[in-house]
C-alpha cells in the first residue's frame, strides 16, 4: 500500500504535559494536536493504548481491546459531572517529567472509582462490545478480588470458567464489573472525540498493534483453545527472539504461543476482530514483530533464556488474505526490524505493506546497516530517527559513544566517523542532522520520536528492551512544545513536500 508523503511525531499520550501525573486524553492532547498541526506534521503514532499490566509496559495488557483507564482525562469527568473538582485539589505533587506509577496508579484509581459511582448512560455502549467487554469486565474485577494475582491462582472455578461459578461471580461482583465497563466507556468517549479533533486538523493517527498478547490478560483467560497451555492454564511454550548481534542469550518475551491450526480452523475470527476493533480506532497501523507470522521463535516455558528455541512456521499470507477478504485494504505497516528473511519480505511485499526504517542502525557494522542508509531507501517505507525501543539521537551520539556502548572504543569511533561524513555533519544538533536527512529521503513516511525533537539525552529514553522496571516513564515537561520548534519542523515539512 502506498502512503502519501507526509511526516509526524511518535509521541505516547502517558508522555503528554499533565497535572494529574500521567498523559491523558484531555486539553493536552488537543495542544499537541494543534503543535502537529502548526508543525506541518499529519501523523500521530501512539504506543498500544491497552490497560497495562507487569512493569506498565503497553506490550503487557489485560486486554487487546479495552483502552487504558489510567488515560482517561479527569478534567473530563468533572466537565460531565461524574467528578467534583474539589477531589482534584489534593492532588499529590507528580513530578513534571515522569510518570511515578507507584504513587499515581492508587490515587487515581481510586478517583476512577469515585466516578464510577456516579455512572450512567453506557449501556449502549456495553451491548455492543459485550463480545470482549463482559470478559474483560470480569476479569478485572476477579483480578481484584484475588489481589491481583494472575488467573492461573484464582479459584479454580473462575480460573477454569466453570459456568455456574462464574455466575455467582458475576452476581457477587457485579458493582464492580459495572464499574469496569463505565471507565471503558468513557476512556472510548474521550478517544473518539480526540480522535475527530485530529482528523479536522488533518492529523491522522497510527495505532500499534502487538503479534502477541500477555499471559495474565482477559483473552488468554476467555480463549485459552487458542493458545499454548497446560491443563492448568500456564504455557507450555513462550515467546522471544534468538540470539543476535545485539544479545548473546536473545531476548525472552514469555507470551503465550497461539495455536494458529486452531486460529484457523475458525477461519481467524479472533485476529479479525482484533484487526477491526483498532482500524475504528486509529487510522492505520504498525504491525509489531511481523516477522513471527512468517515464522517466530519459540522457546520451552521452563527456559529462563531464549537460546534453547527454534523456529517454527507461523500463518504466513493467510491469515492477512483471510483479513483482506474480510475488511479490504489493509494501511498497515510492517514493523521487519532485525533478522528477516525472504520469506517475510515476500509476504510483505505480497500485501504491500510498507516497512520500517531506522536511521541509527544505519552506520555500524551490521550486515543489515546498509539497508537503513537512506539512499537505499525504497518510496514504500517508514523512516525513523529512533523508536521507543531505542536511545534518543541525543542519548545514542553522547559521550559514551554511538550505539552498542559494549562494543570497543574503536568500533564506536568508526561508527561515528561514518555517520560524520555520511550526513555531512560536524556532529552538532545531531538530532536535527538526523531529522533533515529523513525529511529529505524518499521514504514516503518519516515518524521522529518527540525526544528528538527536543534534543533530549538518555534519561529520556522510553523503554530499553530486556530490562524491567524504570521504562515507559518519560514524559514531556509543560511548556516544551515552543513555537520555534513547531516553525523548524513546518519549514522542513513545506521544503521537502511533505
Amino acid at each position: 500500500m502506498r502512503f502519501p508523503r507526509s511526516s509526524g511525531i511518535l509521541l505516547h499520550p502517558t508522555s503528554l504535559p499533565s497535572r494529574h501525573g500521567i498523559g491523558d486524553l484531555g486539553l493536552e492532547a488537543r495542544r499537541f494536536v494543534d503543535f502537529l498541526d502548526i508543525a506541518g506534521q499529519n501523523l500521530w503514532q501512539v504506543l498500544p493504548l491497552g490497560p497495562t499490566g507487569y512493569g506498565e509496559s503497553p506490550y503487557q495488557c489485560f486486554s487487546a481491546w479495552a483502552g487504558n483507564p489510567l488515560l482517561i482525562s479527569l478534567d473530563g469527568l468533572v466537565e460531565h459531572g461524574w467528578l467534583e473538582a474539589a477531589a482534584l485539589a489534593n492532588a499529590p505533587d507528580f513530578p513534571e517529567d515522569r510518570v511515578d506509577f507507584e504513587r499515581l496508579i492508587p490515587w487515581k484509581t481510586a478517583l476512577l472509582e469515585s466516578a464510577a459511582n456516579r455512572r450512567s448512560g453506557f449501556e449502549n455502549f456495553a451491548e455492543a462490545n459485550r463480545h470482549w467487554l463482559d470478559d474483560f469486565a470480569l476479569f478485572v474485577a476477579l483480578k481484584a478480588h484475588h489481589q491481583g494475582a494472575s488467573w492461573t491462582q484464582w479459584d479454580p472455578g473462575a480460573r477454569d470458567r466453570e459456568p455456574r461459578a462464574l455466575a455467582k461471580w458475576r452476581g457477587k461482583l457485579a458493582a464492580q464489573i459495572d464499574s469496569q465497563k463505565f471507565l471503558q466507556f468513557v476512556f472510548y468517549e474521550q478517544w473518539r472525540e480526540l480522535r475527530e479533533y485530529a482528523r479536522d486538523r488533518g492529523v491522522r493517527i497510527m495505532g500499534d498493534l502487538p503479534i502477541y498478547v500477555a499471559h495474565d490478560s482477559a483473552d488468554v483467560w476467555a480463549h485459552r483453545e487458542y493458545f499454548q497451555l497446560d491443563a492448568q492454564g500456564n504455557p507450555t511454550v513462550v515467546s522471544g527472539v534468538p540470539p543476535d548481534y545485539f544479545s548473546k542469550t536473545g531476548q525472552l518475551w514469555g507470551n503465550p504461543i497461539y495455536r494458529w491450526d486452531a486460529l484457523a480452523k475458525d477461519a481467524y475470527r479472533w485476529w479479525l476482530d482484533r484487526f477491526r476493533a483498532t482500524f475504528e480506532m486509529v487510522d492505520l497501523i504498525r504491525l509489531d514483530h511481523f516477522r513471527g507470522f512468517e515464522a517466530y521463535w519459540e522457546v520451552p516455558a521452563s527456559e529462563t533464556t531464549a537460546v534453547n528455541g527454534r523456529w517454527v512456521k507461523g500463518p504466513g499470507s493467510a491469515l492477512f488474505r483471510a483479513a483482506r477478504a474480510q475488511l479490504g485494504e489493509l494501511p498497515l505497516v510492517a514493523e521487519n526490524l532485525g533478522v528477516i528473511t525472504p520469506e517475510v519480505e515476500a509476504i510483505r511485499e505480497e500485501f504491500g505493506f510498507p516497512g520500517m526504517a531506522v536511521l541509527q542502525f544505519a552506520f555500524g557494522t551490521d550486515p543489515q546497516a546498509p539497508t537503513f542508509r537512506p539512499h537505499n531507501y525504497p518510496r514504500e517505507v517508514v523512516a525513523y530517527t529512533g523508536t521507543h525501543d531505542n536511545d534518543t539521537t541525543v542519548g545514542w551520539w553522547s559521550s559514551k559513544g554511538a550505539g552498542d556502548s559494549t562494543r570497543s572504543d574503536e568500533d564506536i569511533r568508526r561508527e561515528r566517523d561514518f555517520a560524520m561524513r555520511y550526513l555531512n555533519t560536524d556532529g552538532k544538533e545531531m538530532h536535527w542532522t538526523f531529522i533533515r536527512a529523513l525529511e529529505a529521503s524518499v521514504a514516503d513516511t518519516v515518524l521522529i520520536p518527540m525526544q528528538d525533537v527536543l534534543g533530549l539525552g538518555t534519561d529520556a529514553r522510553m523503554n530499553q528492551p530486556a530490562t524491567v522496571g524504570g521504562n515507559w516513564r518519560w514524559r514531556c515537561r509543560p511548556g516544551a512544545l515552543k513555537p520555534e520548534l513547531a516553525q523548524r519542523l513546518r519549514e522542513l515539512a513545506q521544503l521537502y513536500e511533505r
